[in-house]
């Protein structure tokens, strides 16, 4: 069974066809929320919100969009929303371009062990909750779950041009908090295991 017909299932309100979107997703949603919130707890609570959010709204889906797009937006709107409770500051900055830093570019685990891996890990997510919401999105989803910048622009509900401006301002902001803190290039994180995993209509409450 395709990707697809799952979706015309659970659009359909078939609740086995919707736990295994939730199993095929939670992972991805789970570390996108992590990278957002920074807080394992705060991520759990924000996968389940997600899915929560998905179930009740599955009717707005169009299916001419991407499942993937419009998962990792109703993530990324609820993270930001938690995140502008947090009093974000907001910069402005300019678009000129500006060339990635190695760290960003980075997607391959090298053979590093274990607690310099952790300690990478660390760093790189206190760069990234240095950073305002939704430069933190667009962040997380370029360099760890490759989606393109048309994709990060629907995710976000924001324009393909807004979407290359907020990753410059990213950039910038974590090559000098790269240079004050001397943080060595992340290898490309293995997947976190999301607490929801093996018990997806349980946590949310589909069971």
């Amino acid at each position: 069974m395709s990707e697809q017909d799952i979706i015309t299932l659970a659009r359909q309100g078939d609740q086995a066809a919707f736990t295994l979107l939730v199993q095929t997703y939670q992972t991805a949603i789970y570390n996108l929320c992590y990278r957002m919130l920074g807080e394992a707890d705060q991520a759990q609570d924000a996968t389940q919100e997600t899915f929560l959010r998905a179930y009740t709204q599955f009717h707005r889906y169009d299916a001419e969009r991407s499942f993937k797009t419009w998962i990792f937006s109703i993530a990324s709107h609820y993270c930001i929303d938690r995140l502008r409770r947090r009093r974000v500051t907001w910069v402005d900055i300019d678009d000129e371009p500006l060339a990635g830093h190695p760290m960003l570019r980075e997607k391959r685990v090298g053979p590093e062990d274990s607690a310099l891996q952790r300690e990478r890990a660390a760093d790189v997510q206190a760069l990234l909750e240095t950073l305002p919401a939704k430069d933190r999105a667009a962040v997380v989803m370029l360099y760890w779950y490759d989606l393109s910048y048309q994709e990060i622009a629907e995710a976000t509900g924001t324009t393909v041009s807004a979407v290359k401006s907020r990753l410059h301002r990213a950039r910038a902001a974590m090559a000098e908090g790269i240079e004050t803190r001397d943080v060595r290039p992340e290898p490309r994180p293995s997947p976190r295991t999301s607490p929801l995993a093996g018990r997806p209509a349980l946590a949310l409450g589909m069971a």
